[in-house]
């Protein structure tokens, strides 16, 4: 007997949404390893920024992670790019990818149907519940991270991707909206974890899924996928936040993914409602859905990313990582950092438009194509300053990512960029020039317009 056949043999009134969600939401809130996520997403990010903040050595190879001794705002972002690849997406296993699977396992759902006598009702109070607890997760690490930092370093202005400053009530807007904007692929997350708690029943498999596709994602973020490919992963949006803090801001590839993984939530939860609704109740040794598993679930998504991939590809002008964009972010941020050491060592103040700064950069020593990512790009910054006849040089090596982000590490000259230390009158101090990150737009941004 499926859902839609109990239902229709019961004649009395069912038991409104609100009562039913309140009902589940207590009892996922009862679970031991539910308080215990809430508690240490409330707690444990607060006192990892707080007490990485105090250390003399940082995470650098982390976004944001070299900028944690000088603001409080770059520990919510460590912890966001932390969160993004490995703490959401098991997170939303654990809740999410259970929360009809555990019914199987207590053989509770002919208790619950009789109890609430409609299961579309009950659907929606399981997914509804199961979002809340996502959310309050979500909250407790972005809340929790952003105390810490402010308590440990303090409301101090951000360096952005692009060299410039934010002010503090700019940066704290930016880190608002880059959590906000990581809720979307959060979503999907929990969506196809509901779609595999669904689907599969008792088996453990499907609390794998949401993890098992961030694992995935991530891989692909790291290989040289077309940008298309790339825009159409759900979790395209758990990078592209980065775009948040550059001058002016990249939004498109952001806006992308979060309307991607919102096509995702809502195909996914669909799926799973009507797996739900079509289900057989009745039948105690129910273990899945077995071939329709994977004709109503897999076969689905993957039509929906084959769809994204060819829409994108089609309404999206890119043209990936190009010599000319990877010199016009370095050059940018290498003034606004100019500057930035300038003010350090109390020298003359001097604006972008006096230093005309200009990069000149190769990949492979030029004996390959001057596009793409990779370790081998050599870049030689050329600025000018007011009065001065000679011309004034730098040089770096830059990692550049296939998601478009890179590491600029300074080689020379030592009084610029060669060491990591300058000298101030209050003592040493980090220098901006030595190492920092960039990020450069996928998207062909010539085309605008």
């Amino acid at each position: 007997m499926t859902a839609t056949a109990i239902r229709e043999t019961t004649t009395a009134p069912a038991v409104p949404v609100s009562r039913v969600y309140r009902f589940e939401l207590r009892k996922l809130l009862s679970q031991w390893r539910v308080r215990l996520l809430l508690l240490a997403c409330w707690i444990a990010p607060g006192l990892f920024v707080a007490g990485v903040s105090q250390q003399a050595t940082l995470p650098s190879d982390t976004l944001f992670g070299r900028w944690m001794h000088a603001t409080g705002w770059a520990g919510p972002l460590v912890i966001l790019g932390f969160a993004g690849t490995w703490a959401l997406p098991l997170l939303t296993s654990v809740v999410a990818g259970d929360v009809f699977a555990a019914e199987d396992r207590l053989g509770t759902w002919r208790h619950l149907l009789v109890a609430v006598r409609s299961p579309r009702r009950i659907f929606a109070a399981k997914a509804l519940a199961g979002l809340t607890v996502v959310l309050l997760l979500v909250a407790g690490l972005a809340v929790s991270g952003t105390v810490g930092g402010l308590t440990a370093v303090g409301d101090q202005p951000l360096v952005g991707l692009d060299g410039h400053l934010l002010a503090p009530g700019d940066a704290a807007a930016r880190v608002l909206l880059a959590w906000t904007a990581a809720l979307a692929p959060t979503l999907a997350l929990a969506a196809i974890g509901l779609l595999g708690s669904v689907a599969l029943g008792r088996s453990p498999t499907g609390l794998l899924l949401p993890p098992l596709l961030a694992l995935a994602m991530s891989v692909a973020q790291m290989l040289p996928l077309p940008v298309a490919v790339r825009l159409a992963l759900p979790g395209n949006a758990y990078v592209t936040w980065n775009g948040l803090f550059t001058g002016p801001a990249q939004l498109a590839p952001l806006l992308i993914g979060i309307a991607v993984s919102l096509v995702w939530t809502a195909l996914a939860t669909t799926l799973a409602h009507l797996l739900f609704l079509r289900r057989d109740f009745t039948n105690l040794a129910y273990d899945g859905a077995g071939r329709r598993a994977f004709t109503a679930g897999l076969l689905p998504l993957a039509g929906l990313l084959a769809l994204g991939v060819a829409v994108i590809a089609v309404a999206v002008p890119a043209d990936g990582i190009r010599q000319a964009k990877v010199q016009r972010s370095l050059a940018t941020a290498f003034a606004h950092l100019y500057r930035m050491q300038t003010g350090q060592l109390h020298r003359p103040a001097v604006t972008e438009d006096q230093l005309r700064t200009s990069a000149a950069c190769t990949k492979s020593d030029g004996q390959a194509a001057q596009e793409g990512p990779g370790n081998d790009w050599r870049c030689v910054v050329t600025w000018h300053l007011p009065g001065t006849a000679v011309a004034g040089t730098a040089i770096y090596q830059l990692d550049v990512g296939s998601d478009g982000r890179y590491v600029a590490d300074g080689d020379g000259p030592k009084e610029v960029n060669g060491y990591f230390l300058v000298r101030t009158e209050t003592g040493d101090a980090p220098n901006p020039l030595w190492q920092f990150d960039g990020n450069v737009d996928l998207l062909d941004t010539t085309s605008k317009g």
